[in-house]
């Protein structure tokens, strides 16, 4: 992985955006249960895209039957849409989820759970590292999706090739293969603001993880709306994914500028969580989708985790509402101490999903995955 040495997080060591990969052993059982898993999987995928097909068929009739009557309309369309998520995590084997309400600080007795339940207009802030997350929020709340539309797409970092040549080379010189890998140059990348947003539906949202922004005012859909727009107008709760593009799940992306608010929060509420994968084995491999498919992104992925024969992992933190941005007793100098930008609520968020979730921030942001994606697409050619 040395040709990926230009994307390591220099702070942190974490290489964010590489799909992770099981230790090294027990190859062989792995290879003695190919064939069931093999048959396994595409039982399972099968199974999945007819799940996935009942829905798309079953969603627009309910929008249409119950089109007046809108309360309504919503319950049921959430029911529906709990059903076949539930039932499709279920297949793939996510046989539980844990839920875990938590705190910044631990207090020494136990604390009842408060309600986390976000309304209309409320904003729902959490990390990304796959698709399933999508599914989990599109089943617990039936929330609206979000995607963001930059100024512009990161200018591709400078080649080695374009550096000063090396007149001493010692050593074979074929100019193929390991001999000829020249990664780009670590360069940070200059931070590009965030135009505004794009309502996506479930199917877009999902299609679309692992992808970079890559929708301009000119591009596919409609002119970007502010995300204050979106959420006076929402009729449901509004996730926001502040990463723009999803992470391997071993470290925390650079937030973007995309709520230039400052804390506390009015008018609204925000619930902030974080989502957990465990590591890959041999037999259940990760549920992160760094890298995505070039057609038909997840399918790739889905046949993936329905070939495991281990259940998958998955745990969801949630921060207690009182302790959240949003709260009027929030004391914003306890999380940013030295912040001079733009947006603290961003900030702020990034800072409480890193601790509630335990992990690492680093200091990459999508404009690098960008150029990631560019790189590894050009080597796998």
């Amino acid at each position: 992985m040395e040709k990926f040495s230009a994307y390591i997080d220099p702070g942190t060591g974490i290489k964010p955006f590489l799909t992770p990969v099981p230790p090294v052993g027990s190859e062989l059982l792995a290879r003695a249960t190919l064939p069931l898993r093999f048959i396994l999987g595409i039982v399972r995928t099968l199974l999945s895209l007819v799940l996935l097909s009942v829905y798309l068929i079953l969603i627009p009739c309910v929008r249409l039957v119950l089109f007046p009557i809108p309360p309504l309309r919503r319950s049921v369309e959430h029911l529906v849409t709990f059903i076949y998520g539930r039932t499709a995590l279920f297949v793939i084997g996510l046989f539980w989820i844990t839920e875990e309400q938590v705190t910044r600080k631990r207090g020494r007795g136990q604390r009842r759970n408060e309600s986390w339940n976000p309304k209309a207009g409320d904003i729902i802030v959490s990390n990304w590292a796959s698709w399933i997350e999508v599914v989990w929020l599109a089943l617990r709340f039936n929330p609206i999706f979000v995607l963001p539309i930059p100024e512009a797409l990161p200018e591709p970092p400078t080649s080695a090739r374009s550096s000063t040549p090396i007149t001493h080379t010692p050593g074979r010189r074929t100019g193929t293969g390991s001999a000829n890998i020249q990664p780009p140059a670590r360069t940070t990348e200059a931070r590009i603001p965030i135009l505004g947003f794009q309502e996506v539906s479930l199917l877009t949202m999902i299609k679309m993880t692992g992808h970079v922004p890559a929708f301009g005012p000119g591009g596919p859909g409609s002119f970007p709306k502010s995300l204050e727009e979106i959420r006076k107008n929402a009729s449901r709760p509004v996730v926001v994914f502040p990463e723009c593009t999803t992470s391997n799940g071993r470290g925390l992306l650079r937030f973007a500028n995309v709520f230039n608010q400052n804390v506390p929060v009015k008018h609204y509420q925000v619930f902030v969580m974080c989502v957990r994968y465990d590591p890959p084995t041999v037999l259940a491999p990760t549920l992160t989708l760094p890298i995505p498919s070039d057609t038909w992104n997840p399918i790739g992925h889905l046949f993936t985790l329905t070939k495991s024969l281990s259940p998958a992992q998955m745990s969801v933190r949630l921060l207690a509402p009182s302790e959240s941005p949003s709260s009027q007793l929030f004391m914003a100098n306890e999380v940013l101490s030295d912040y001079s930008g733009q947006d603290q609520l961003s900030e702020t968020c990034a800072a409480l999903i890193a601790q509630i979730g335990k992990m690492k921030r680093t200091g990459m942001g999508w404009e690098e995955k960008s150029n990631f994606l560019g790189f590894f697409r050009g080597k796998s050619r």
